[in-house]
């Protein structure tokens, strides 16, 4: 087992960012059953250059994602594959919640009462982090919601379905490029809970053999090309 390189908690409404370097593996842990990670992923070296969902879901025909599936560049390289997820399901749709939505679910939450128990939203979360990479509200574009599960109708609509993690459910991403990873544990915008009760997330990052990621490369023709056009950037 390679040495853990960073090992720390974020608490319910926390935020974070780091970038996950070549070569190295993020693990994401919830804590105690039913978080929600709202994850933003960037080219360290060229942050114009972000995670595009649509393509994702595209090229791998899916919109359930998990173990074996890559996340995708606007330029068709690999931010971050899923070498390994004991949840099974992660929302690729709903996004994420502003300050306008949590006022009206869950009430003010403001900082004078509350202090730094105060409500939190994702959109100004991640902004936040953002803002420490010299990133704006122009870069706050697709949410990946980490242990999350979405189901649509056939009328369209979209329903969070409860109890999709679990206390110990974790979710390890490779990064076969220098990665950005933003993120907040906040709640899920589609999350049916009248109370304000973000979860907390742990996160450990550690070095990994990139033979780790061959069940995502091998996993079809699409991410075989992806993992191809992710090298030649190194070049």
């Amino acid at each position: 087992m390679n040495e853990t390189l960073l090992d720390e908690t974020v608490p319910g409404g926390g935020h974070a960012s780091l970038i996950v370097k070549r070569g190295q593996l993020l693990r994401v842990t919830d804590v105690r059953g039913g978080a929600n990670v709202s994850m933003l992923l960037f080219n360290a070296a060229e942050k114009s250059e972000r995670l595009n969902l649509p393509d994702t879901l595209k090229c791998q025909h899916t919109a359930k994602l998990t173990k074996g599936h890559c996340l995708y560049s606007d330029m068709g390289r690999v931010l971050a594959a899923i070498v390994a997820d004991t949840c099974g399901w992660h929302d690729s749709l709903a996004g994420v919640s502003d300050a306008a939505e949590v006022r009206e679910k869950y009430g003010q939450g403001r900082y004078q009462e509350l202090r730094n128990a105060f409500y939190r939203n994702g959109t100004d979360n991640l902004l936040v982090e953002l803002g420490k990479w010299g990133l704006g509200i122009a870069d706050l574009l697709m949410t990946l919601n980490l242990f999350s599960r979405v189901d649509v109708t056939d009328t369209g609509a979209m329903k969070l379905v409860e109890g999709n993690s679990k206390a110990g459910d974790y979710i390890e991403l490779y990064a076969p490029m220098n990665t950005l990873v933003v993120l907040t544990a906040i709640q899920h915008p589609l999350d049916p809970n009248p109370e304000y009760a973000p979860k907390p997330v742990k996160l450990a990052l550690r070095a990994a053999d990139p033979q780790v990621a061959e069940i995502c490369r091998t996993s079809c023709d699409e991410n075989a090309r992806g993992f191809i056009n992710t090298e030649r950037f190194f070049l």
